[in-house]
């Protein structure tokens, strides 16, 4: 069964409880400051400090006027404590501004939950690091496949 909303309130809210802060950088770089491989992981809490939160990553990295850094093929990937991947989002590029927790980009994204499940994708996006919040603003459009249980009985 596939269903068709255009709702970014439903795309806001799933996000609140799911997107990540990235602390550690992880890069190949060149003396003009150039990156290739870009990376930066969030790990849990203890107990379960060996285990990777979410990570941020991009094929290159270029650093921008202000501290900001252009990063290409963006993939923003978040995990379960048992290490299961709960969501994944790519688009072509973005501008990340590490010192205020932000991304965000003109371009599209897509995203779809580990299980395949549910797929959101739009034109636009602004990734609040602090609070794990991720905006799409244009165009959404999510697609949930087979059969949501409810918890309430509705």
């Amino acid at each position: 069964m596939k269903m068709k909303f255009h709702n970014s309130v439903l795309v806001a809210t799933f996000f609140a409880a799911t997107w990540f802060a990235a602390t550690i950088v992880r890069a190949q770089q060149n003396a003009a400051g150039h990156a290739s491989d870009f990376s930066s992981a969030e790990y849990y809490d203890a107990p379960h400090a060996q285990q990777m939160k979410s990570r941020i990553s991009g094929a290159e990295a270029s650093p921008q006027p202000g501290g900001l850094l252009d990063i290409k093929k963006l993939k923003l990937e978040e995990f379960g404590v048992d290490g299961k991947l709960e969501a994944v989002a790519e688009a072509p590029e973005c501008v990340y501004d590490s010192m205020n927790g932000l991304a965000n980009s003109p371009d599209h994204l897509q995203m779809q939950t580990g299980d395949g499940n549910l797929s959101v994708d739009g034109e636009g996006f602004l990734w609040r690091q602090t609070n794990h919040w991720l905006t799409i603003s244009n165009h959404v459009q999510t697609v949930i496949k087979g059969v949501m249980e409810s918890k309430t009985g509705l």
